[in-house]
């Protein structure tokens, strides 16, 4: 086995406790020591003098189901990450059941090709503890995608047969290893989902002991109603209860975080174990398709783009989109399309490209989605800097990045939040102590996730670490130029090994 040896460190041991000097000792994958210990003779010696070192982060919102299984895929472990939970907000690569339906929901979130899928969790786990080198991985159960594998396309409550088939599906998936289930109450079918069967689902979760997940109805009129629908869920269920990406959408709606974070603070006060995560950045990301109403995507994309050619759908669609609209046009960018006829429109807002194609912005969405055949992402600004401010720093939060890959323009998250995290958030603007903030990132996520041994820097852990600078640490990523590469972090290590 080799031997590594972590000279003059400044240990953030994932607890949020202060740090404290040591040196660390790494014997093959895993911690041997921690403290003031000599350096073996036989061991490969780094100075960690000045740096700080913490476990390696875990990101507990990642869309990188398919790109953690290439090791040419290095925008996470460049940031530090170690450790990703992938299966996020209804889609996961199973269980597959007919490929083309699952690819047709999913590929717009996890960015895959012509050929992927898995029958089960465990293809799927086994696949990923055989190839994903540069991160652990944890991997929800996805609602969307265990709907589709049951009932296709179809929208609304399900027969018997059809529920206690996925009851049964879920409850393998989850003794077969997968962390937990996740919904995305925003995509359909998943949307159409009556709550009697999420309770349903989420009961089979409370009895394996797992986490329940969950991208919410609504994050702006609807945000409190959607926010104790889940509340309700998880009390009837007994399941622990994971709000994905809580942020308040749209200024109208601003007033509303605050209330939202007592809603949350009362129910665990109640006895609900209830968290929630968020990404450091004021715009989101999601595909195009969310700007329309549930009922016109029921059928697939083809059900969409039939709908699409007929001008009385198109000024019911109209109607519903301006009703619900908490955005400025100008708010709203194209990040990702598949032409390259339309590559030009990636990173111009709809209120551009509605001037450029003198098209109003909704009929520049109805025509972009049936030029890329549904095939479209976006970017928006959603949220004000002091909401982000409160749930960052709110003592239930875990800081994730929420980041997936698109053909375009990529939402800065993907390559920068953890860099982002450490120095705009902490060492400029003072939201959160820096030992708070990697206690987000690593020891909390690894309790609230059970991700065994991992998060903290501990004897018999494994040797999961980022060493950075703590005065020079920050991201290179933007809105424009969102692929650039993070400074101030010098290692990483994963099971003892360098990446």
């Amino acid at each position: 086995m080799s031997l590594l040896f972590l000279k003059n460190a400044q240990v953030a041991d994932g607890s949020g406790t202060p740090f404290y000097p040591a040196n660390i000792l790494i014997d093959g994958d895993k911690i041997a020591a921690v403290g003031p210990v000599d350096c073996p003779p036989e061991a490969t010696e780094i100075n960690c003098s000045g740096q700080v070192v913490s476990p390696g982060f875990i990101d507990a919102h990642s869309h990188s189901d398919l790109q953690v299984l290439d090791p040419q895929r290095t925008e996470k472990s460049r940031q530090g990450v170690t450790s990703e939970v992938v299966g996020n907000c209804g889609f996961s690569p199973y269980p597959c059941g007919d490929e083309q339906a699952l690819h047709e929901f999913a590929n717009g979130i996890l960015f895959g090709g012509a050929h992927w899928g898995w029958r089960k969790a465990a293809d799927y786990l086994l696949e990923t503890q055989a190839r994903a080198r540069l991160a652990s991985v944890a991997s929800l159960v996805g609602h969307g995608s265990l709907r589709i594998a049951h009932a296709g396309n179809a929208h609304g409550a399900l027969p018997e047969t059809t529920l206690s088939a996925m009851e049964a599906t879920l409850d393998e998936s989850l003794a077969d290893g997968a962390t937990g289930f996740s919904t995305g109450l925003m995509y359909a079918p998943g949307a159409s989902a009556p709550t009697d069967e999420l309770i349903r689902l989420c009961r089979v979760v409370a009895k394996r002991d797992k986490i329940y997940c969950t991208h919410i109805r609504d994050y702006s009129t609807h945000l409190l109603e959607a926010i104790d629908e889940q509340i309700e869920l998880a009390r009837n269920s007994g399941c622990r209860l994971q709000i994905s990406h809580l942020q308040t959408v749209g200024r109208v709606n601003w007033y509303r975080n605050d209330l939202a974070l007592e809603k949350i603070e009362q129910a665990r006060q109640n006895g609900i174990d209830v968290m929630f995560d968020c990404y450091p950045y004021l715009a989101g990301s999601t595909v195009l398709t969310q700007m329309l109403p549930q009922w016109a995507l029921e059928g697939g994309t083809s059900g969409l783009l039939e709908r699409l050619q007929d001008p009385a759908t198109r000024r019911r669609l109209t109607d519903a989109i301006l009703q619900s609209m908490v955005h400025q046009w100008s708010d709203i960018f194209i990040s990702g399309v598949q032409s390259e006829a339309n590559a030009h429109l990636v990173g111009q807002n709809l209120e551009e490209i509605s001037k450029l194609r003198s098209e109003s912005p909704t009929d520049v969405i109805f025509n972009l989605l049936v030029e890329e055949k549904g095939a479209v992402n976006m970017l928006q600004f959603n949220q004000s800097e002091e909401n982000l401010r409160r749930n960052l720093a709110h003592p239930l939060s875990i800081v994730i990045s929420d980041g997936f890959y698109v053909k375009g323009r990529p939402h800065p998250r993907l390559h920068g939040t953890f860099p982002e995290l450490l120095g705009r958030i902490c060492r400029e603007n003072h939201w959160l102590t820096l030992a708070g903030a990697l206690h987000k990132v690593t020891g909390k996520p690894a309790d609230r996730f059970q991700i065994r041994q991992r998060g903290f820097i501990r004897p018999g852990y494994f040797a999961d670490l980022a060493i950075f600078d703590a005065n020079a640490i920050q991201s290179q990523s933007t809105y424009a130029n969102p692929e650039g590469k993070p400074v101030g972090i010098s290692h990483v290590i994963r099971n003892g090994q360098l990446i």
